[in-house]
């Protein structure tokens, strides 16, 4: 039975027939995953802690970032630099005190996904990237997990409930991951603030759904919405129609061994930022800054201490890490990513690798216009 405060915290909830005191209960009962605190987690977040889920897991590796704060709601500005899930705990601890959390600062991998997911009821997939879609698709349909998936770029979202009683899991619709460059993501191809607070709104929509028992999941179907025309269609997906086993892992250590970096092509641990977005890390004593051009290449940087590791140098005997998180300038920023998807090769999965857009001449240029302009 509900206490008093439960039942007036609930109150407008419970007065559905749908729902009542004992679709409440199982709220308060439920064990979530969320992946990811981004764009797409936020919300998902938001309303799962607001209808009480009893217990909510996050996990991201990542840093609030100043162009999150167009559609990342649960971050202010003076939160850039600090960690999505700390920070992101903090506002929902404060939205709702009764739900417990679990915290995990660290990347989703294929090593520690099973154990992690293991623990949850239901899984909900924010993550923006391919490698880490196929992972927890993977480790969901071994476990036999319910999975809400969702995905946004420009101005389009989609949203789809897989793996629930034999029905179709991420793999009937994409069975193999887009070749590298194939399919922009947010970073490159942009993306509207409100999206994220749509499509997450609807995700967390069918957690709540599934939880309480009640309503028509999104099961074999793939709900896309426009927000430009403001349209909805869905998409059938036969869940009889066997999916690509390839690269699909068959049991815990066939998941384990699979390098999904690999597999989807992509450098998902190495990220891009803008040149200003280095403002907020310089000077810090847990931030690796460095250098990768060859010595004497102009302009010098002076404002600011970094270390000067040469990508020759790199590609010859990578140094250690000695930070968690490590951002990587060169002259244009295409050294820089080369020298980043080497490092990433040889560093722990929890070290963030950060290269600059435009490298050190657009921070230096971006610079002089502000100081113009002061």
């Amino acid at each position: 039975m509900l206490n008093k405060i439960e039942k007036e915290r609930y109150h407008r909830q419970v007065l559905l027939p749908e729902i009542g005191e004992n679709g409440q209960q199982k709220l308060l009962s439920a064990k979530v995953l969320v992946i990811g605190a981004g764009g797409l987690g936020c919300p998902v977040l938001q309303y799962l802690v607001a209808a009480g889920v009893g217990t909510i897991g996050v996990i991201d590796d990542d840093v609030v970032s100043l162009s999150n704060l167009h559609r990342q709601v649960l971050f202010g500005t003076n939160d850039v630099g600090e960690p999505k899930v700390t920070t992101a705990f903090r506002s929902l601890h404060a939205l709702n005190n009764q739900t417990q959390f679990r915290l995990y600062n660290y990347r989703l991998s294929a090593k520690n996904a099973w154990n992690v997911l293991s623990d949850y009821d239901l899984v909900v997939d924010g993550s923006d990237n391919f490698s880490t879609r196929y992972l927890v698709n993977d480790a969901c349909v071994l476990l036999k997990k319910p999975l809400v998936y969702g995905s946004i770029s420009r101005f389009e979202g989609q949203v789809a409930f897989f793996n629930v009683n034999g029905s179709a899991n991420y793999r009937h619709i994409f069975p193999v991951p887009p070749a590298e460059g194939e399919v922009a993501d947010c970073s490159t191809a942009g993306v509207i603030g409100v999206l994220p607070g749509i499509i997450g709104s609807l995700m967390a929509n069918e957690a709540i759904k599934w939880i309480t028992q009640t309503g028509d999941l999104l099961t074999n179907q793939l709900l896309t919405y426009h927000s430009l025309s403001n349209t909805f269609y869905k998409l059938s997906i036969n869940p009889l129609v066997k999916e690509d086993q390839q690269n699909s892992p068959q049991n815990r250590k066939a998941l384990e061994e699979l390098d999904y970096a690999l597999t989807c092509s992509a450098d998902d641990r190495v990220k891009e930022i803008e040149p200003h977005e280095m403002d907020g890390w310089i000077g810090k004593e847990d931030i690796s800054i460095i250098d990768v051009r060859e010595k004497g290449e102009w302009p010098p940087v002076d404002e600011f201490e970094h270390l000067h590791i040469p990508l020759s140098v790199i590609k010859e005997n990578p140094p250690k890490a000695n930070s968690p998180i490590v951002v990587i300038f060169c002259q244009s920023g295409m050294r820089s990513r080369e020298a980043a998807k080497i490092l990433r090769n040889h560093y722990p999965q929890a070290v963030q690798l950060f290269s600059v857009k435009g490298g050190i001449v657009a921070w230096k240029a971006r610079n002089a216009k502000k100081m113009k302009t002061l």
